[in-house]
């Protein structure tokens, strides 16, 4: 007599969301400058050389959207807009340095990776 056990494969729909919206070009990037606090555009864009004005403001717009990050409009002359980190965005604190921890570990370089 052969049992055979049948596994049920699921895949949890917000953490597939999760890993959508982080692990999108940038994202993660983004999130992890801004937990040293607010940024400014051109702070954020210094520290990232390789993003263009495009895709930066993209991947803002996008965190903006889904509550990771609060554009705040400072009244000065001239008026200054600053990224912070909305508490949503904070959580994530954790889980990127357990990423960061994983990368130090298993990754050689930050430039070489394997596709099969």
């Amino acid at each position: 007599m052969t049992v055979t056990t049948e596994v049920q494969l699921h895949l949890c729909p917000k953490f597939h969301a999760a890993v959508e919206l982080i692990g999108k070009r940038w994202s993660g990037a983004i999130v992890q400058l801004l937990l040293k606090g607010p940024l400014r555009f051109q702070e954020l864009q210094r520290a990232i050389p390789e993003i263009s004005d495009k895709m930066l403001s993209e991947r803002l717009k996008e965190l903006e959207a889904n509550g990771v990050l609060l554009r705040q409009v400072v009244p000065e002359t001239p008026v200054r807009v600053e990224y912070r980190l909305t508490e949503k965005g904070q959580a994530l604190e954790g889980p990127l340095k357990m990423l960061s921890e994983w990368a130090d570990t298993w990754l050689l370089t930050p430039d070489v990776f394997t596709v099969p």
